[in-house]
């Protein structure tokens, strides 16, 4: 039995290791979403690996699964990482069934826990204009360099990890566009407002003046390619120039740009398009995020509203 145990396992690990594979090298996921994928089927992995046989993919029945989900919320996890662990396992074993190593998805099945709805966090309007004022270009060496990644940022609605990957052949200035690079390396252009464009043809024209690399778009202090953290302390540093006490990150620039488009009266599709979200229901968060504000309004306006 030791060894029919060790196999299993064995043949468990072996199929992870494909399946990470291919989310590289096939579908190539970002690295950090790698990284989520192999954590979570770990931790599925020494689930296994506790009984006294692990069982083989193929026999893996959804009461086992079920067992081990009961266990992680047993643990304390909350509902969002289990229902994330849990679409993790559902790929893992769509695939495994996809190629043929599994005859049905012993996760398709499973409901994840219901989770609470929590709005995005946002910035108003005047928040907004006063942190796309606070990079300052004339005392700051890398000042043209921050306004133009903020108003990249705001003008695309850009995921940071889109922005810091950006390479200055993805500009087209001339028609205001960028060519984006999303979950899955799926591309759509964002649209660049004078601001941006105006922003970036002086960060370019700063960059040629220093003799910088000219391939990557954002550049760091060494004149690498911008890392994502980079990209977060420059955001800090402006949000405190800019008198704005809340904590704040890139998505939250995300969260601004969607919701102040659909204010306007931008169309929730059209909204779709410009995330990049491969599906209308993750967009509709900002109609909850909207009628917040028509709730705010409707209680400071309204007679008989308190």
């Amino acid at each position: 039995m030791p060894g029919a145990a060790a196999a299993a396992s064995e043949a468990w690990r072996q199929a992870c290791a494909e399946f990470l594979h291919h989310l590289r090298e096939v579908r190539q996921v970002s690295p950090h979403t790698l990284r989520a994928y192999g954590r979570d089927i770990e931790r599925l992995l020494r689930f296994l690996d506790r009984g006294s046989d692990p069982g083989r993919p193929a026999e893996l029945r959804p009461a086992r699964l079920r067992l081990h989900l009961g266990e992680l919320a047993a643990a304390g996890l909350a509902p969002a990482s289990i229902a994330r662990h849990l679409s993790s396992l559902r790929s893992f074993f769509a695939w495994l069934e996809e190629t043929g190593r599994i005859e049905s998805n012993p996760a398709a099945a499973l409901r994840a826990p219901r989770r609470p709805r929590r709005l995005p966090r946002y910035l108003e309007e005047e928040e907004v204009e006063a942190l796309l004022a606070a990079p300052d270009p004339v005392r700051d060496p890398e000042g043209a360099r921050d306004k133009a990644l903020l108003e990249v940022l705001y003008s695309t609605g850009c995921r940071a990890s889109e922005l810091v990957g950006l390479d200055e052949a993805d500009l087209d200035l001339r028609r205001g566009l960028v060519l984006l690079r999303g979950k899955g390396r799926k591309e759509r252009f964002g649209m660049l407002g004078r601001p941006a464009v105006a922003a970036l043809r002086a960060y370019l024209a700063s960059k040629a003046a220093r003799g910088l690399d000219r391939r990557a778009l954002f550049l760091n202090r060494g004149g690498g390619r911008l890392s994502d953290r980079s990209l977060r302390r420059i955001l800090r540093r402006c949000l405190l120039r800019a008198g704005i006490g809340r904590d704040c990150s890139p998505h939250t620039l995300r969260h601004s740009f969607a919701t102040h488009l659909l204010r306007r009266g931008a169309d929730l599709r059209t909204v779709q398009e410009l995330l990049g979200h491969a599906s209308l229901g993750t967009t509709q968060i900002y109609t909850h995020v909207d009628l917040e504000q028509l709730r705010r309004l409707y209680r400071r306006a309204h007679p008989l509203a308190e």
